[in-house]
C-alpha cells in the first residue's frame, strides 16, 4: 500500500490506531540509529532513509533524479514492513541478521530479500534492528551499491 502523503508526519497521521504506537517507535529507533549521513524522506509511499544527491549525486540506477534508498518502512494492509537495501546487498549482513533474529524473537521470521513483515506489532525487536543499523555506514553503503548492485 502507497501512501499519497507528502510527508512523513502526514504519513504518521493516516496510520490507523492500532498502528500509530509500534509504528512511531519504530521510526524512533531508526532516527536514533541511523548512521549520520542519511536522509529521512517520503519515497515510494512510504517513509524512509536514502543517501541524498549532495553525497550520492549519481542517484538511485534505475532513476538518476531519485536519492539512493537505504532504508524504507511501511504500514502494510496485514503488517509492518521494514526494508533494508543492505540486507539484499550483503550476503554476509543478511546471514548475521538471519542468526540473531530467534535470540530477539520468538515468532519465525518473515523475511524477502530485503524485506521484513511483522504481523504481529508486539513482536517487533526493536533492540536488534538498532543493532541492525550499527553495521552498515553511509560510506559502506554507497561502496556496496556501486560494486554490487549499480549496473
Amino acid at each position: 500500500m502507497q501512501s499519497k502523503a507528502k510527508d512523513v508526519a502526514t504519513y504518521l497521521a493516516e496510520l490507523p490506531a492500532d498502528r500509530v504506537e509500534p509504528f512511531t517507535r519504530l521510526r524512533t529507533v531508526l532516527l536514533e540509529n541511523i548512521p549520520s549521513g542519511f536522509e529521512e524522506v517520503m519515497q515510494y509511499g512510504m517513509p524512509g532513509f536514502v543517501v541524498p544527491h549532495s553525497i550520492f549525486p549519481a542517484g538511485y540506477h534505475c532513476d538518476p533524479k531519485t536519492p539512493l534508498p537505504f532504508l524504507s518502512f511501511a504500514s502494510q494492509k496485514n503488517f509492518i514492513a521494514l526494508y533494508h537495501a543492505g540486507l539484499y546487498a550483503s550476503p554476509k549482513l543478511h546471514a548475521w541478521f538471519v542468526a540473531e533474529y530467534p535470540k530477539h524473537c520468538t515468532r519465525k521470521l518473515d523475511m524477502g530479500k530485503s524485506c521484513i513483515r511483522f504481523k504481529k506489532m508486539n513482536d517487533i525487536p526493536f533492540g536488534l534492528i538498532a543493532e541492525l543499523l550499527t553495521k552498515m555506514t553511509l560510506a559502506d553503503w554507497v561502496t556496496l551499491y556501486e560494486k554490487e548492485v549499480a549496473p
